[in-house]
């Protein structure tokens, strides 16, 4: 059986991966935002076990609403849900000792979104593991400011 991989997603109000693998975000931790939605960027921080190296693992993120339900937005195409979907494969670099967890990282910028108030999640599916975070959307004005705080 594979070692578990693990990860921990944040919002943010903007991130960029870069080449080595590092996230520079701005406005990182926050979970209450006002409607529409400011825009905002999720990132995705893993750690892959050193037996999953060199393997493409499938991963999913997907926005869902409260009840779990896939968030969908209307566009001239018709319906389209918010998230992104592939495969994430690291290598294990020269130099790393044997056994270590390797670093991987995406971000997936959002524009604003005309969400309803309520609960939401982000819910990262990658192989066999699932990681979430969830924010609040709160009546227009009662709560933008909380972004980024």
């Amino acid at each position: 059986m594979a070692s578990p991989i693990s990860a921990l997603l944040l919002l943010c109000d903007s991130a960029v991966a870069d080449p080595t693998g590092k996230v520079h975000m701005l406005g990182a931790g926050w979970s209450s935002t006002g409607t529409p939605t400011a825009p905002q960027a999720v990132v995705a921080m893993m750690k892959i076990p050193w037996d999953r190296a060199n393997r493409p693992l499938a991963m999913h993120l997907q926005l869902l609403d409260s009840d779990g339900v896939p968030v969908t937005l209307a566009t001239t195409e018709g319906p389209k849900m918010l998230g992104t979907e592939g495969t994430v494969e690291v290598g294990r670099p020269p130099g790393v000792a044997h056994g270590s967890p390797l670093d991987s990282s995406f971000v997936l910028s959002v524009p604003p979104l005309p969400l309803a108030a309520g609960r939401y999640e982000w819910r990262l599916t990658v192989a066999e593991g699932t990681f979430s975070t969830s924010f609040q959307v709160h009546a227009h004005g009662t709560c933008q400011s909380l972004q980024g705080s």
